[in-house]
């Protein structure tokens, strides 16, 4: 299943939406019967695994031609407000961390452990929406593909063994960031929380039918140059350890986002470094999920 939140022309309200094939399915437009999907992929998910088996069975029923061809609707980030902080991971590539080190004239230190951070809420945005660098505050806006995981089962101390059952699915994210922000603050929370600095989507594909996460092509794009190149097979903590290490004494609950980590390619870590201007047009993607395309505008 690719569940998406979207929007009409003529009602700006997001709704939640199946991808099947050209179409978008809309949830309030599928059979009735004694259950009634949710309005919102978060409310699905929070609903368990009992309700995201009827709404399967809903989908699969659904007549051919049910919904709205995708040409026609409006992408929004498949959970546009999240209840909690993105939780991420820095360095979890081994080449990113090599050139983040020696960008920062640092000596290169492989993590042992997780390195987690959080992105706000409000950083959240839609898989096609411009990305906002608001010239006052940054001028080193830089790119980070990663693949997302979407928590499916609140669960507390799990078990690296059960780590990939809590999985609902996987999206994409890109970890947008303001290097010099990061720089000044000696710290990442601020330098990765500007709004807008995290889109999302532009589906969220079912842990069942995306498969291994460790198996994935992730890639970005600047003005259709590649930057990032990269298999998820590199990540030196896998998702289920992500989940396991992150869970350690700190409930993940249903609907929580998890952002795995960025392989080398960054623009802070080239010579000369690369950072985003106004106008240019960055697609992130990952293999079995789709592509977002943001462009950079300006606010000065």
């Amino acid at each position: 299943m690719k569940y998406a939140t979207f929007s009409l022309a003529s009602d700006v309200v997001p709704r939640l939406g199946v991808v099947r094939g050209d179409r978008m399915i809309d949830s309030a437009m599928l059979p009735a019967t004694d259950w009634r999907p949710p309005s919102s992929l978060l409310d699905l998910i929070q609903q368990g695994p009992d309700a995201w088996r009827r709404m399967r069975e809903l989908v699969e029923r659904a007549p051919a031609g049910i919904g709205h061809p995708i040409a026609e609707i409006r992408w929004h980030a498949p959970i546009p407000r999240p209840t909690k902080n993105v939780f991420c991971l820095g360095r979890n590539y081994v080449a990113h961390a090599e050139e983040a080190a020696r960008a920062r004239g640092q000596e290169v230190k492989i993590p042992t452990i997780p390195v987690i951070f959080t992105k706000a809420p409000t950083t959240v945005t839609g898989p096609f929406d411009d990305i906002i660098a608001e010239r006052s505050v940054t001028q080193q806006v830089d790119w980070e593909v990663e693949l997302g995981a979407i928590v499916g089962k609140t669960g507390r101390n799990i078990s690296r063994s059960d780590a990939l059952d809590h999985v609902f699915g996987y999206t994409v994210i890109n970890d947008v960031t303001a290097r010099d922000l990061q720089q000044q603050h000696m710290q990442w929370f601020k330098g990765k929380s500007l709004d807008g600095f995290c889109p999302m989507g532009p589906v969220v594909v079912t842990a069942d039918e995306f498969g291994d996460p460790q198996s994935k092509h992730v890639q970005t794009r600047v003005n259709g140059v590649v930057k990032q190149d990269a298999s998820t097979a590199k990540m030196i903590f896998a998702v289920d350890v992500i989940i396991e290490w992150l869970s350690k004494g700190l409930t993940l609950d249903a609907g929580d986002v998890i952002a795995t980590g960025t392989p080398e390619g960054v623009g802070m870590g080239r010579t000369p470094q690369e950072f985003l201007a106004d106008g240019d047009v960055l697609e992130t993607e990952v293999e079995g999920i789709g592509t977002l395309r943001n462009r950079i505008r300006d606010l000065t």
